[in-house]
């Protein structure tokens, strides 16, 4: 998940109403004044800036054969550091509460986070908890019923159904709201200047700010992305074939381990958010030794008995 500042409520679902017997005028009327206020929910900032973000990826692959191969390695680790900050973070560790980090952790995953400028842990939080209590639904941020399109990017060009909004109010947030480590704002400032501007001297400006700042940042952006489309359309229901999420591969390589969305829409409390722990899912394997470490513990698990049960009887019987 991501979304941006400026996609506040509209009352506009973007849907059309059953043709009644009103004339081809009224109708024609009704029409220009639906598209006008559907219009009016257009987030235009995140439009233009999604473009430019995109055209500076596209201009950032030219320089790959030109950077130096530090350059390489430099982005990768930002991509997998900025992963970690979400998936380990903003998602399993503050969304679903599904195992506890001591404060080391919780701040070097915000400053991950902070990395990954995905807006910050509340409203992360906030929106991924009412999209799995209102899932696919108007209160669903990135509602995949409303097509690939709108689930992947277009959420964030129009304005927040006001479903979201209201809905989301009645979500408890105290637990975010009573950790120091989300509300410090400050951190996601500092951090953000530290990788953008220090680190990249190191480099070399140009080469190191298009590939570990842009290109990485698009990447990061389109893999949480299938998070919520192709995860959501695609794959296999092996625990609950009443709910779209699914289990996608493709998904889970890229985006370090979350792609057992059916799995984990079934048993959103599974700090490993698969049934198969450590296979395929770098983001376990990084929980775990953080709690070898000693800075995580209290790891929430489903039991085999639990899946085998529920696989049993829900499952689409693919595995």
């Amino acid at each position: 998940m991501v979304a941006f500042p400026d996609n506040e409520s509209c009352n506009v679902a973007g849907r059309y109403e059953p043709e009644g017997a009103e004339n081809h005028e009224e109708t024609e009327a009704k029409s220009k004044d639906a598209k006008k206020s559907r219009n009016r929910c257009i987030v235009w900032r995140n439009v233009i800036l999604m473009f430019l973000l995109h055209t500076g990826a596209l201009y950032a692959i030219i320089l790959i054969p030109k950077a130096h191969p530090f350059t390489w390695i430099w982005s990768y680790m930002c991509f997998i550091v900025t992963a970690l900050g979400v998936t380990a973070g903003a998602h399993r560790l503050w969304s679903h509460r599904s195992y506890k980090a001591k404060l080391p952790l919780r701040i070097f995953l915000a400053a991950a986070n902070s990395m990954a400028f995905q807006n910050d842990i509340f409203e992360w939080s906030r929106d991924h908890r009412a999209h799995h209590k209102y899932s696919e639904t108007d209160a669903d941020p990135h509602n995949a019923v409303r097509g690939f399109f709108f689930a992947h990017i277009g959420w964030l060009f129009v304005r927040k159904h006001k479903d979201v909004i209201e809905k989301g109010k009645r979500l408890d947030v105290s637990d975010l709201l009573a950790d120091p480590v989300v509300i410090h704002k400050i951190i996601r400032c500092v951090i953000l200047c530290y990788c953008i501007i220090i680190m990249e001297l190191k480099l070399g400006i140009w080469n190191s700010y298009f590939l570990a700042s842009i290109l990485r940042y698009t990447i990061s952006l389109n893999v949480a992305w299938l998070v919520n489309s192709a995860a959501h359309m695609y794959g296999n229901r092996p625990y609950d074939r009443n709910i779209n999420p699914r289990e996608n591969r493709f998904v889970t390589l890229g985006a370090i381990g979350e792609g057992f969305h059916n799995f984990h829409h079934t048993f959103p409390f599974d700090y490993s958010a698969s049934e198969f722990g450590l296979r395929l899912n770098p983001t376990t394997c990084f929980i775990d030794l953080m709690c070898w470490l000693g800075l995580a513990g209290s790891r929430k698990k489903a039991t085999p008995e639990m899946i085998k049960a529920r696989k049993l009887r829900t499952g689409d019987g693919s595995a």
